[in-house]
């Protein structure tokens, strides 16, 4: 048997042949009611004496028993070619196994699991994921698993191999005979010593990827019946029901922590610590039914920048110098994406793919969960923090200016399918040119066949030209987009391969959406400082926005912005918090930028088991023990100077005395202090802080860990990347949330 039929491989439906005795019938046409015994046993050949020995026989009754069937459960590889087996949770593989049942043959099932980010599809055995590009991955009905010595883990086999080994059990099991071995036609060799101990050995010939050595290839495989039997954890299901929808945004470069992991690796992990926050602090709540869950999903806008459509990488390639190549690549691959973002050529390019992206997302889970009637909210990191900013800025609360955006942005999939050539050029501001394009008896359609020097040629100056080819080029990109999306929303389930054709579409409009177009730079955005581009329009208005490790002030006061004006806030968004962590090189305040006349100390975010971390708590006391010994001392010191400077010598105060008015002294100095500081707290806790977050803080700052506390400089770009596995942070995201519905979070178990 290959490395692929004994659960190495990539295709979960490899056929291993079935065992046939010397007659060629089947085990399962030989176990019948009137099957003889020694015809039965034929099949089960006596193990040899020695091999026998070489195992520890557990004391098991080896009579006759009730065959019970294995109760299976399904699993699938984390990516494509992979190995590493996961297992759904129950209630996935549940679902997965009812459908099977149901399923009628020659048809197809496709099963929502993992909360409806993926679909799996029975008949091909494939996991396919909904929101995003990943190429699918093999699930499998497991029901028997393997391990060999040098591996902690438990293996499925594939599905015929189980099938077959089952096959003997029963058999094993219905006559009662044990202690047998069971060859396969591929070779390898299954010892059914009992019910609790059964191995499998390979034939030193086949070669496998989990051994070092051919000696090694000998080694026997334990082989258990069954989920119950093996270690393993199985995950705790999905809340059905939906309460809040947020996208996060990543920054610069592919890669968002210090493992190179994709921005929906680094989102499917704030989803998993989010979830446990949520059972871990809102027990009773859940229990009577008032939280559900919050759904994190993932905006990439790195690769629609980087891929052919805009040719970038291309062009940067060719100015690049060769030397320390990987050093250059990376600069081009990450920290080049600031200066394309301050660039109105590509700035243009990323603000269209993400609200392109967002808006895509959104009309795609609200078709799926059809239900859902909580809010929405965006996250971005570093630099998708500053994308993100600029974008709620821009967005228009007009009914007549948003119908009108609207009929423009992604959520809409096209343009009014009765719009006219006036109407289109109307909404441009190019009426004037109505009149040139009328006497050429111009209308949409085959205006959106002229070329450039055509326009050129009847009298259109380039301006207006530019705005003309880029009106008719978003309404074919559009009009193509909303026949795909509808098709990617139902799928056909005779497609054979509906992930890569989803797949390849998104790309496909992405990238096409946010091809370049020519930018004036002479004009520029007075307000905020930014380059005069056209702001698309969110199909939603957000309920809060949360940016980790945001250089958004920095940006705001280089490009001019001195002070933010305390009346201001987003035109569609009401909640704004800056979250960052006190190590972090990118990260910058907000709060300087409102109130500048104001020294106050950012928020101090809460750990989540409920306390300050321990080492904090021990460096203010260590600091407030040293401020009132300094204040003793000194006290103590004046109190003796001034005796000795009133009084003569001899007449020196008592010992009682000065301690006396040492004492005097230091209360009224202390009540002088705590008074002062009182007044500061109060000060601090009626300072409003703008409408940028309702009149609430903006600035939030998370506890550093104890061994962070050691190095600020070694830990400082750790410290950007930080937010995706910071249960802190997930926390305080939740809180927000949650606040408005009305549910109230418990201490946490220390």
């Amino acid at each position: 048997m290959s490395k692929d039929s004994t659960g190495g491989g990539a295709s979960g439906q490899e056929r291993v042949p079935p065992l046939k005795d010397s007659n060629s019938s089947t085990v399962q046409e030989r176990l019948s009611p009137g099957a003889d015994k020694k015809q039965t046993a034929a099949i089960l050949d006596e193990t040899s004496p020695s091999s026998a020995e070489s195992f520890e026989m557990l004391d098991v009754d080896l009579g006759r028993s009730t065959y019970e069937p294995v109760q299976p459960h399904w699993f699938y590889c984390r990516r494509a070619n992979d190995k590493d087996w996961l297992p759904f949770s129950l209630e996935d593989s549940i679902k997965l196994e009812d459908a099977l049942q149901n399923l009628k043959k020659g048809e197809e099932s496709v099963v929502a699991v993992e909360g409806g980010r993926y679909d799996v599809r029975l008949t091909e055995r494939l996991r396919y994921a909904v929101y995003w590009d990943q190429a699918p991955s093999e699930v499998r009905r497991c029901t028997w698993f393997f391990k060999g010595n040098d591996d902690p883990r438990y293996m499925p086999y594939p599905e015929s191999f189980s099938d077959n080994l089952e096959d003997a059990y029963m058999i094993a099991v219905t006559l009662g005979e044990w202690k047998r071995k069971l060859e396969f036609p591929t070779g390898e060799t299954v010892i059914l010593h009992n019910p609790k101990h059964i191995m499998q050995y390979q034939p030193i010939m086949l070669a496998d990827d989990w051994v070092s050595s051919p000696s090694e290839q000998t080694r026997p495989r334990t082989v258990k019946r069954g989920i119950e039997n093996i270690a393993v954890d199985i995950p705790e299901g999905e809340p059905q029901t939906v309460d809040h929808l947020v996208f996060m945004v990543h920054g610069i470069g592919p890669a968002c922590d210090l493992r190179f992991r994709s921005i929906i690796q680094c989102v499917n992990d704030f989803r998993s610590t989010a979830l446990s926050l949520l059972s871990s602090h809102c027990r009773l709540a859940r229990e009577e039914g008032r939280v559900g869950r919050v759904e994190f999903l993932p905006v990439d806008w790195h690769s629609a920048l980087h891929g052919d459509a805009t040719g970038v990488d291309e062009s940067i390639q060719r100015i690049t110098l060769p030397s320390i190549s990987r050093l250059r690549h990376f600069t081009n691959d990450t920290l080049l994406d600031l200066f394309f973002y301050n660039s109105p050529t590509y700035c243009q390019t990323i603000l269209d793919t993400v609200v392109t992206e967002v808006n895509r997302l959104h009309s795609l889970f609200c078709f799926r969960h059809p239900g859902f009637k909580g809010q929405v909210s965006l996250v971005g990191h570093s630099l998708g923090s500053l994308i993100l900013f600029d974008l709620l800025t821009n967005q228009k609360t007009n009914s007549d200016d948003l119908e009108q955006e609207r009929r423009n942005a992604c959520s809409d999939l096209g343009f009014p399918d009765k719009e006219n050539l006036e109407d289109a050029l109307g909404r441009l501001g190019l009426e004037k040119y109505i009149p040139i394009l009328k006497n050429q008896e111009m209308d949409l359609d085959s205006l959106s066949l002229c070329t450039e020097t055509e326009l050129e040629r009847i009298g259109i100056p380039l301006g207006p030209r530019k705005k003309i080819l880029d009106l008719v080029s978003r309404r074919k990109i559009l009009k193509d987009h909303k026949a795909r999306m509808a098709a990617m929303m139902m799928p056909s389930l005779d497609s054979a391969d509906p992930n890569k054709a989803n797949a390849a579409h998104r790309q496909s409009y992405l990238r096409t959406h946010s091809t370049t177009s020519a930018v004036d730079y002479k004009y520029f955005d007075v307000g905020i400082g930014q380059v005069s581009i056209h702001y698309p329009q969110l199909s939603f208005q957000p309920h809060s926005f949360f940016a980790f490790g945001s250089p958004i002030g920095m940006f705001l006061t280089v490009r001019g912005l001195k002070r933010i004006d305390p009346d201001y806030n987003f035109p569609t968004c009401k909640a704004f918090f800056n979250i960052y962590h006190p190590f972090d090189p990118v990260a910058y305040r907000i709060e300087p930028m409102i109130v500048p006349d104001a020294e106050v100390e950012p928020m101090l975010i809460p750990h989540h088991k409920g306390r300050k971390r321990m080492h904090l708590e021990l460096r203010e006391s260590l600091t407030r023990m040293g401020a009132d010994l300094k204040n003793n001392v000194i006290g103590s010191l004046r109190t003796a100077w001034q005796s000795f400077a009133r009084l003569p010598v001899a007449a020196l105060p008592s010992v009682e005395e000065a301690v006396c008015a040492g004492v005097e002294t230091e209360t009224s100095e202390t009540l002088e202090t705590e008074g002062s500081e009182e007044g500061s707290v109060k000060e601090d806790k009626d300072l409003k802080m703008g409408m940028l977050n309702g009149g609430r803080r903006i600035d939030y700052v998370l506890q550093e860990a104890p061994i962070e506390s050691f190095n600020e400089y070694l830990f400082a770009i750790q410290s950007h990347l930080c937010y995706w596995e910071s249960e802190d942070t997930a926390l305080l995201l939740l809180k927000e949330i949650y606040e408005q519905r009305g549910v109230a979070f418990e201490q946490s178990p220390s």
